[in-house]
């Protein structure tokens, strides 16, 4: 399937307010967003693109000879902050986060993210990490594949399917998708005809912990909001339940609340830099986008303005 960005107008259209601006995307993926930015930036502006994923780096490269606004940075979004200190950046304009798997992962069998081809068990957004979902589901004890599936994947089922991993696993090595995905099928009774594959809450919630998701969510979160200057955006595409309770938690966290007190003044609670919510509920994709692009969706897009 052909890599498209989700709300790519929307983002971008809340993320710019200064076309000359100092711009972040954490999450490079397909380029999509990238691209976009880029075309709306005036000769003054300024983009620096981060991915994990060295791939999604070498594919968007090319633009870094043409156009010196430009950079690319193969680095977690965990590390940004630091990164820029480096540079000697401060301040920026606007972040975007795109939580999303990219397309490009997701449809490369030998990335082993999809159970819907055949491929060695894999799951690292970042090739060069030690720990992958081979290993992992035939090295973690039974409590814990359960607790992961469950915590990571709002899986019900979850300790049925670990039990049936770890009995599959006594007789050879689960070695692929596919092979994962009908051990996990089974233990949910091998029941047809749903919307959604048995194995999708699970796979979720192997790749989130392989990869650290949440955590890097929550450090990255706590970073830069540090970096965003008055009047600039933090603008976040969340995918499933728990990323988006982590994101709407940390901005309310951020909202400045003025509080009357009993014996009379006020009190002012929210931590610092304070944000204002651009629109309290999420936009979601259009109907048309819906209809060309079925992986938007579970896509919220949640923004907020430092003040």
């Amino acid at each position: 399937m052909r890599h498209l960005p989700v709300m790519v107008n929307e983002c971008v259209s809340e993320l710019i307010n200064d076309k000359n601006g100092v711009y972040i995307d954490g999450t490079l993926g397909g380029g999509g967003h990238t691209k976009k930015i880029m075309s709306l930036l005036d000769k003054n502006g300024k983009l620096i693109s981060f991915d994990r994923d060295l791939e999604a780096v070498k594919n968007i490269k090319f633009l870094c000879n043409k156009d010196k606004r430009f950079k690319v940075i193969h680095e977690n979004f965990s590390n940004i902050s630091d990164v820029l200190s480096k540079m000697g950046i401060n301040k920026v304009n606007g972040v975007l986060l795109d939580l999303g798997i990219s397309s490009l992962q997701l449809d490369k069998p030998d990335r082993g993210f999809s159970f819907k081809k055949e491929s060695k068990l894999d799951m690292r957004m970042d090739q060069s990490e030690k720990l992958d979902a081979l290993t992992w589901i035939n090295k973690a004890s039974e409590k814990e594949i359960a607790e992961t599936i469950f915590n990571f994947g709002e899986e019900i089922m979850s300790r049925k399917i670990a039990n049936m991993i770890i009995r599959n696993r006594e007789k050879k090595e689960i070695y692929s998708t596919i092979e994962l995905a009908e051990i996990i099928s089974k233990a949910k009774g091998n029941r047809k005809g749903l919307r959604i594959h048995p194995a999708t809450k699970s796979f979720q919630a192997i790749r989130i912990k392989i990869n650290n998701e949440l955590e890097n969510l929550e450090i990255v979160l706590e970073s830069m909001i540090k970096k965003i200057c008055s009047g600039g955006k933090f603008v976040i595409i969340t995918f499933h339940s728990l990323e988006d309770r982590i994101v709407k938690r940390f901005f309310n966290s951020h909202v400045k609340k003025i509080v009357g007190l009993q014996q009379g003044g006020i009190s002012v609670d929210g931590k610092q830099p304070y944000v204002e919510w651009v629109s309290k509920k999420p936009i979601l994709p259009s109907d048309n986008e819906l209809k060309n692009n079925s992986r938007a969706r579970s896509a919220k897009l949640r923004v907020v303005t430092v003040i």
